[in-house]
């Protein structure tokens, strides 16, 4: 069934007309990224040609895509919004909030008692709004989402950093905080600075036990894991025609570890079957209309370097599989070179657990060809040396895979099938033994393997890779394995290979469901109550924030100056936490709680300068907090990467630290502080950083003239007396002072809405 065929029958309509004239006001041939950006801007028809990198603009998102976890404070700022209804199709999908421990059939029945009043609050507040309901179990919103909602040529915005997936289908989709949400929903226009463009040509054609997923493993590895922060990231090529279309969402949703503001693909034939086979043969009748329009300019594609700001090249039929990591989705290592890089440095070989799943790798597509190496492995004699987990990515994948015998290879295999939910990948993962923070290995086919994020546990090293690798590394038990290469032993003392996997695009004979878990929201949600009590533990009716004192700020403390890599996950860790998504005060309790302290390389450990001790970030800003005493976070480079979570926003807001300096942000936490009415500044001179002492006083001045473009100063008052002072910039421009003399986004929403209902 297509899903609001209407509204992608509007877009349609616009999308040529809106393409050509951006065509002529900019001059020149169009990359795909600039035409669906033009042809979703707020005010219609294009009038202007906008600078990459420079200028903010307002979009008109076609919808808006929400997770257990984010929609619980998305939708408490939505009721605030007064409006009756969502202004464009919504959704929220129960995916965050399920542990994996024992598999399926015990942990969602838990997962459902456990959060039973979190799922009924989203359940009756999507049923008064509009909102559509995915209930725990029917599977990762990305995948739920490629399957159901995403079309070529359209723009969403998610509450989730890897919305970005749905660019497999053609989309601009981004990931954003829980305020950008409730201003699309609430009718408002969506800011964003127009981004640069990169370009990956893509040549040849995967083989052998190459996959998609080592594509981005090999981008990370060039661009880091801030290389694509600002950009668009933009596939094409012979080589992008020849990848499946969840293939192409695999590609796309690891482009938010390159800190891209999203990753798309030109629609093509491959989007075309993924459509048909996923019963929207009249979205894609309706795409092939204007398919021209649904891709970039020929000159472009023949001619890239004269369009994007950087071009890279893969040639597919050479590229290696890959594994990513320890701790960083970045460092990319051939498997072939694993081996002596693991030896060099010290990761521990012997490997524990091997998991496939997660948004990024859990189509049927994956979990076919994951399961010919299961199917291998049991018919060449071999059994897994590790343990063994499988997520499947939606309740339309789990129940066509198990129509089809895959589930069951993997349960001969030993094999533990997980709930349709994130699981491990999100921190949801029960591990056995985690407690005991022992040195170990694991390898997933996640997106993100930043410490701790997984098992809880530190001392975990994780590697990223294929499913079909993970697969074969969970049978040797050896991450050094290189099934190109190696043989393996089997239960006759036979030395036995791998042969390379084989898989299905699409289930030859058509998915299959009987229950999705979708629940349509009610027509008239007037009389729908949505019922937070005041005793809970779980959800917080949110009070507004307070509007700018109108003076500069002294006198402030530094709360930490955290050293070193700060996502986050180090800002507000997820697994245990999340059931605190929707009461920001109980959820404060783990703000900083990650971040290492530049002065004394601890974690959740800093100096409280009213009482001269040392003890946890958040009681000392609590005690900061009741003092009147207002503070300062100070960061390092990339500050705010991973998870686009707006709780490590809102959590400083709530506690009263007043202003975030780092060297550089990530893009969707820097919006979210700017949202939330935070000053997010960054250094002038990065140098400055280490000017910052742990005593220090600190006053930021300016802010009586805060205008966009201007920097602000910063004064150190030493505890020796001494005093230094510089400048610090921001990328504030004239709305988003707005936000912060307001105290965030909603309180303006709040008081337009006030005005409009008194007439």
């Amino acid at each position: 069934m297509a899903f609001d065929i209407d509204m992608i029958k509007k877009v349609y309509a616009n999308f040529g007309p809106r393409v050509d004239a951006a065509r002529k006001i900019v001059g020149r041939p169009l990359t795909l990224s600039e035409k669906i950006l033009y042809a979703h801007l707020w005010d219609g028809d294009p009038k202007k040609a906008f600078s990459r990198g420079t200028d903010y603009v307002d979009f008109a998102p076609d919808r808006v895509a929400m997770q257990d976890a984010t929609a619980q404070m998305a939708l408490l700022q939505f009721m605030q919004a007064g409006r009756p209804q969502v202004a464009v199709p919504s959704t929220v999908h129960c995916d965050h909030l399920i542990t994996a421990k024992e598999g399926a059939a015990i942990d969602l029945p838990h997962a459902r008692t456990e959060s039973a009043e979190v799922f009924d609050f989203l359940s009756s507040v999507s049923n008064k709004y509009g909102i559509g309901f995915w209930k725990p179990g029917a599977g990762i919103i990305h995948q739920v989402v490629l399957e159901n909602y995403a079309f070529p040529g359209g723009m969403m915005i998610g509450t989730d950093s890897h919305t970005v997936n749905a660019g497999g289908l053609g989309m601009v989709a981004i990931g954003v905080g829980g305020a950008d949400a409730c201003d699309v929903m609430a009718g408002l226009p969506w800011e964003l600075k127009f981004p640069k463009l990169i370009g990956v040509k893509l040549t040849g054609k995967l083989n052998g036990w190459t996959a998609a997923k080592d594509v981005i493993l090999k981008v990370a590895g060039i661009l880091t894991v801030k290389g694509g922060t600002g950009a668009i990231v933009e596939y094409f090529g012979d080589g992008a025609i020849n990848l499946s279309c969840t293939g192409k969402g695999t590609i796309c949703n690891m482009g938010a570890e390159i800190g891209a503001t999203t990753s798309t693909f030109g629609y093509d034939e491959s989007m075309e079957r993924y459509l048909r086979s996923t019963d929207r043969n009249e979205v894609a009748d309706e795409a092939n209309k204007i398919k021209e329009y649904l891709t970039g300019d020929a000159e472009v594609y023949a001619d890239p370097e004269n369009y994007f700001d950087q071009v890279i090249e893969i040639d597919l039929n050479t590229l290696e599989p890959y594994l990513n990591g320890p701790f960083t989705p970045d460092l990319a290592t051939p498997v072939s070179q694993m081996k002596v890089e693991a030896e060099k440095n010290g990761w521990p070989l012997k490997v524990e657990w091997g998991l496939i799943g997660s948004c990024t790798n859990s189509s049927y597509e994956d979990l076919s060809r994951a399961a010919s190496i299961a199917n291998q492995a049991i018919s060449k004699g071999l059994k897994t040396k590790a343990d063994f987990g499988i997520n499947p990515g939606s309740e339309q994948v789990r129940y066509t895979a198990n129509r089809d015998g895959y589930l069951k290879t993997f349960e001969d295999l030993n094999a533990t099938i997980f709930t349709n939910a994130c699981g491990p990948c999100i921190g949801m993962w029960d591990r056995t033994g985690a407690e005991k923070a022992e040195k170990n290995t694991i390898v997933h086919s996640f997106n993100r393997n930043f410490a701790k994020r997984a098992d809880g546990n530190p001392n975990t090293f994780a590697f990223v890779a294929s499913p079909e690798m993970v697969a074969a590394i969970a049978i040797a038990g050896d991450l050094g394995f290189n099934p190109l290469t190696d043989t393996l032993t089997n239960d006759k003392g036979e030395q036995v290979k791998l042969d390379p996997p084989t898989g299905d695009e699409l289930p030859t004979k058509g998915f299959a469901v009987e229950d999705a878990g979708f629940q349509a929201p009610a027509a008239d949600g007037s009389s729908v109550q949505v019922l937070v009590s005041p005793t809970s533990h779980r959800l917080q009716l949110l009070d507004p924030f307070t509007p700018w004192e109108g003076t500069d700020l002294k006198g402030l403390k530094l709360l930490i100056k955290a050293k070193g890599k700060c996502t986050t996950d180090h800002i507000s860790m997820a697994g245990p936490w999340l059931k605190f998504r929707g009461h920001l005060d109980n959820i404060s309790n783990n703000m900083l709680i990650g971040a290492v302290n530049y002065f004394n390389d601890k974690t959740d450990n800093v100096k409280n300068e009213l009482t001269g001790e040392y003890g946890p970030v958040p009681a000392t800003q609590r005690d900061y907090k009741a003092a009147g005493v207002g503070s300062i976070v100070v960061g390092d480079e990339n500050y705010g990467e991973g998870s686009s979570r707006e709780h490590a926003a809102m959590e400083p807001r709530h506690l009263g630290v007043r202003a975030v300096l780092v060297k550089s942000f990530a893009r969707i936490h820097e919006t979210n502080l700017k949202k939330q009415g935070m000053l997010g500044l960054t250094f002038a001179n990065k140098e400055d950083y280490d000017k910052i002492l742990e005593d220090d006083t600190i006053d930021i001045l300016g802010l009586t003239e805060f205008a966009p473009d201007k920097p602000l100063t910063l004064v150190l008052h030493h505890a020796d007396g001494t005093e230094e002072q510089f400048p610090v910039n921001h990328s504030y421009n004239a709305q988003q002072i707005e936000w912060f003399i307001a105290g965030g986004a909603l309180n303006i929403i709040r008081r337009e809405a006030a005005l409009k209902a008194q007439g």
